[in-house]
Parts: C-alpha cells; sequence; structure tokens
C-alpha cells in the first residue's frame, strides 16, 4: 500500500504563485509515474501534469503548459507542481497520484494511489 499526502495548498491572488509538495510512504516503487489531477466540483478529475521515474517523460495539460513545472526528488519520496501566473480557473482541489507502472498515463483510472487533496483558490 502507497499513501499519498499533499500539501502546499492555499489562497493566492491571481498571477501568483505557489508550489505543491506530495509525500509517499508506504511501500513505494521506485519505479513510478506520479502525477497531479486537479477537480472543480461539478466536474470530473483532469490531468494537470505527469512525470516518469527517471524524470525524462513529462505530460502537461494544455491549461498547464508555460505555467506548471511538475518535479520529483526519489531519494525523499516527494513529487512537486510549481505553479505560476495563476488564474481563477486554477481554482480546484489537487491531487498526487502514484501508479504501479512508470507510464505516465493521462486518465484518472490509470492511477492507482491517490492523496485526500489539497484545495488551492486563486481570487481575481
Amino acid at each position: 500500500q502507497v499513501q499519498l499526502v499533499e500539501s502546499g495548498g492555499g489562497l493566492v491572488q491571481a498571477g501568483g504563485s505557489l508550489r505543491l509538495s506530495c509525500v509517499a510512504s508506504g511501500r513505494t516503487f521506485s519505479w513510478n509515474a506520479m502525477a497531479w489531477f486537479r477537480q472543480v466540483p461539478g466536474q470530473s478529475r483532469e490531468i494537470v501534469a505527469g512525470i516518469s521515474w527517471s524524470g525524462e517523460s513529462l505530460y502537461y495539460a494544455d491549461s498547464a503548459k508555460g505555467r506548471f513545472t511538475i518535479s520529483r526528488d526519489n531519494a525523499k519520496n516527494m513529487v512537486y507542481l510549481h505553479m505560476s501566473s495563476l488564474k481563477p480557473e486554477d481554482t480546484a482541489v489537487y491531487y498526487c497520484v502514484a501508479d504501479v507502472y512508470d507510464v505516465v498515463g493521462i486518465q484518472a483510472s490509470e492511477y492507482r494511489y491517490w492523496g485526500q487533496g489539497t484545495q488551492v483558490t486563486v481570487s481575481s
């Protein structure tokens, strides 16, 4: 079993920045792909960014390209999402997720392990 705990969410003004962090514990696998999803009430979860174990394979949703950066520190079992130039439409609950394989999928159903989520609110 893998446990994921996110931190770093909060309230920020439009144009500001936040860095989300996620620590994995339990039976962690060094070859897991990890990603960040987000969800707005009444809508389905959507991928924001994903990263392979080596960091060589990256995926960014169109909405994140040029503004968000995903990174990981395997020695610390951490994954990060640095968000800049935030917009009110980025307001959502952000989830850290991990796969059992080193494949950066873009569907929520491809990820077995989910954190509890952290709220990000961007005010206009």
